[in-house]
């Protein structure tokens, strides 16, 4: 392979070398530091691998046998911050993060090769990679407490909060969390990710609860080259907007000492305080952002050069030729070993076994026992307990609303699983802006439930953090519009963490929205929002949408418990019109209502992912809905039974998976269907009913009706874009001839 430039800068410079006067191995590396030769030595050879490693990406390209040329040259002092960490800390790590990787590996008690086989494995693809098994080229091992991040602008920042929220929250609680008990996160990052919006709700969630004395052992390490691919970052911005409430590190990061210096003062500063600090690491970034990229598109030769100058791995090497510890001759006869070393490794690595089929590839991405979830869906509390917490039991209490279902179940769940936690804005104090969490934080106080400050993106990631660090959050998103604020955190992190990871992390989480439409004295878009269409495509999400009281607790037990079983991500869709809806048909006729179901009864009501519910045996007309829409398709269906009609209504209940299998039998029944779907005709959940009854061979008469393609408008004006009850008679007379 032909050498770069980047390579015959380091051969020339390192022979240009002069030794010095030999150091002992166990003194300091130079006078003042803290770093000692022989760890010098090592983190050298961790540095180099980086470097070789990035050399063997492009070699395997040029082959075609590599996919993934985003390097680390030019980041490898973040080998100082590995080892100023423990092996037991949790690390979600940037791209550029070879030298750390390799040092974790090594300080875990792993041969150095294994490391690099993990990477160059990883680089090619290959099935036995250990973490994404083939999927995607990430640092992560479960061993190594490193959490795969497929991120490029920071989307982990959020996360990385809420694991070091939960390493507390856990030991507070008594609860068994994934991390030891003095365990700090650690998370890195570009300078030019410093100007996201999810960068900065990471660094603002964490100076925020730290300023209210909150406990919140985080590392943020800025790895800052000065540039984001060909965009250059604002010299002194990464200073200037660094948040001024929490304590700021900087180091030379080409500079191993004083890397390793000032990382092990931002370590200790976080472990012994439990507090957040910032580390900004000064790099340089030597080649193109990755293979593909042509570097002097953007930047002059004079500024390549420049950055060659403060090559990390030469410095390294000065150091060690400085101190007499190396020779220039060696340290040029060990590049050139190791190079062929891990090209010989990277040629072996690429003839590994690839994914071969979709089901290898999909099998970690949305693991189901139903069986196993079926069992835990019925673990209660003992009847003392639960006798001691509610008072009189909710079994006892009568008939109750959908909002007043859920508060019970979440009570018995919180009872039963001391690690499941519900927060979110107004969730505490208030009870919810729709009084669903009302008492919880009474009954189980500020630290199980809990408010948080308006940010969606913060909510969801202290769940991602808790999630991976073995509780069990419950969220709650105060509107469905608000979720697009923060949909990333479920699309490319809740969701992909299982997929990146074969399973070995999961961050279980049942997300609570309060959503759709229908609200009567209370409207506009964000408090009516009717599109789901954003979730629907999610892989290995699920989606419920319950719309009767005894369904909801029937369903969030079920959410829960695969939460717990299978590690599954749920969005708990809750519509909001229906909440405190008491009468179906007429005027106190409480039809809308149900009893609690006691614990005894919770297997035979048990609710799988996937299955629907029927109302009615007719034979003329099946009615497909969900949500409010079947409060609307029920009162339409018992009217066209009055006519002579048979008709029957299956609500879906889920809208991810769809109960396909009971679709299609209860068209079959009739031969006509029609959907009634509160969503919008275009990219709403009709289009999947249709689109999965076709696929399944329906040969019958199908029909939809929907809202239309509108945002939601204020007052009465809604009336004329919503899915209405005459829209659904309407169109089943129509189909009924």
């Amino acid at each position: 392979m032909a050498r770069d430039s980047v390579e015959t800068h380091f051969i020339e410079a390192i022979g240009a070398l002069t030794p010095g006067i030999r150091r002992e191995p166990e003194l300091p590396i130079r006078d003042g530091t803290g770093l000692t030769g022989a760890r010098c030595r090592e983190l050298f050879d961790y540095q180099l691998g980086s470097r070789l490693l990035d050399i063997a990406a492009r070699w395997l390209r040029e082959r075609g046998e590599s996919y993934y040329t985003i390097g680390s040259s030019g980041h490898e002092g973040n080998a100082a911050v590995a080892a100023a960490l423990r092996t037991g800390d949790p690390a979600l790590l940037h791209y550029r993060s070879g030298a750390f990787y390799l040092t974790r590996s090594t300080m875990a008690g792993r041969l150095p090769e294994e490391g690099l086989r993990d990477v160059l494995l990883g680089l090619s693809a290959a099935a036995e990679e250990p973490i994404a098994g083939g999927r995607h080229k990430v640092f992560g091992h479960p061993d190594l407490a490193v959490i795969p991040q497929t991120s490029t602008i920071a989307s982990h920042l959020p996360r990385a909060v809420g694991v070091g929220f939960a390493i507390e929250r856990a030991a507070k609680l008594g609860v068994p969390g994934r991390w030891p008990s003095d365990a700090i996160a650690v998370t890195s990052f570009g300078d030019a990710s410093v100007n996201h919006a999810t960068a900065l709700t990471g660094l603002n969630t964490a100076a925020y609860g730290a300023y209210q004395g909150m406990r919140l052992p985080v590392l943020f390490v800025c790895e800052d080259n000065g540039i984001g691919i060909s965009v250059r970052t604002a010299k002194g911005w990464v200073e200037a907007s660094r948040h001024s409430a929490m304590p700021y590190f900087a180091a030379d990061g080409c500079d191993l000492a004083d890397s390793y210096d000032v990382a092990r003062r931002a370590v200790e500063h976080v472990r012994t305080t439990r507090s957040p600090a910032f580390l900004h690491l000064r790099t340089v970034r030597l080649g193109g952002h990755a293979g593909s990229d042509v570097e002097l598109s953007y930047r002059t030769r004079r500024e390549i050069a420049a950055d060659l100058e403060h090559d990390p791995l030469v410095h390294t090497a000065r150091l060690l030729v400085e101190a007499g510890l190396a020779t220039p001759e060696e340290l040029v006869q060990r590049y050139e070993t190791t190079r062929e070393h891990i090209l010989k490794m990277a040629s072996e690595s690429s003839r590994r076994p690839k994914l071969t089929t979709s089901e290898t590839v999909m099998e970690p991405l949305s693991p189901r026992h139903p069986d196993k979830v079926a069992v835990a869906a019925c673990e209660a509390a003992a009847p003392e307990a639960r006798r001691k917490l509610f008072g009189e039991l909710p079994e006892n209490e009568g008939p109750m609303t959908l909002s007043q279902a859920i508060n019970r179940t979440l009570a018995d769940a919180m009872l039963a699983d001391p690690g499941v936690m519900a927060f979110g804005e107004d969730v505490g104090r208030k009870g919810g802006v729709y009084g669903v969490t009302r008492r919880l934080q009474k009954r189980f106080g500020g630290e199980r439930v809990f408010d948080t400050h308006l940010d969606e993106q913060a909510i969801l990631g202290l769940a991602l953090g808790a999630g991976v660090s073995g509780m069990l959050p419950v969220p709650e998103i105060q509107y469905l519009a608000y979720l697009h604020n923060a949909l990333d955190q479920i699309r490319g992190e809740a969701s992909s963490l299982s997929f990146f990871s074969q399973g070995s992390y999961l961050n279980p989480m049942v997300v609570r929205i309060a959503g759709l439409a229908y609200q009567k004295g209370f409207g506009g878009h964000f408090h009516n929002d009717n599109s789901v269409t954003a979730l629907r495509d999610i892989p290995g999400l699920v989606v419920a949408a319950p719309a009767r009281p005894d369904d909801a607790a029937a369903m969030l037990r079920t959410c829960l418990a695969a939460a717990r079983v299978d590690g599954t991500v749920s969005v708990f869709l809750e519509p909001i019109a229906l909440y405190n809806t008491r009468d179906l048909f007429d005027e106190g006729d409480n039809g809308w209502l149900a009893p609690y179901v006691p614990p005894s009864r919770w297997a035979e009501t048990h609710v799988p992912f996937g299955r629907a519910r029927s109302y009615g045996d007719g034979r003329d007309l099946t009615i497909i809905t969900f949500g409010n829409g079947l409060h609307m398709s029920l009162r339409a269906a018992v009217r066209l039974t009055a006519e002579g009609f048979g008709c029957r209504v299956l609500d879906l209940r889920w809208l991810r998976p769809l109960p396909i299998e009971d679709m299609l039998r209860a068209a079959e029944l009739t031969g006509k269907v029609l959907i009634a779907d509160e969503t919008r005709r275009t990219g709403g959940v009709s289009e999947g009913i249709v689109t999965e009854l076709l696929d399944a061979g329906f040969g019958g008469q199908i029909s939809r009706v929907t809202s239309h393609d509108s945002f939601v408008p204020l007052g009465p004006a809604a009336g004329h874009v919503l899915l209405s009850e005459a829209d659904i008679e309407e169109a089943a007379r129509k189909m009924l001839g």
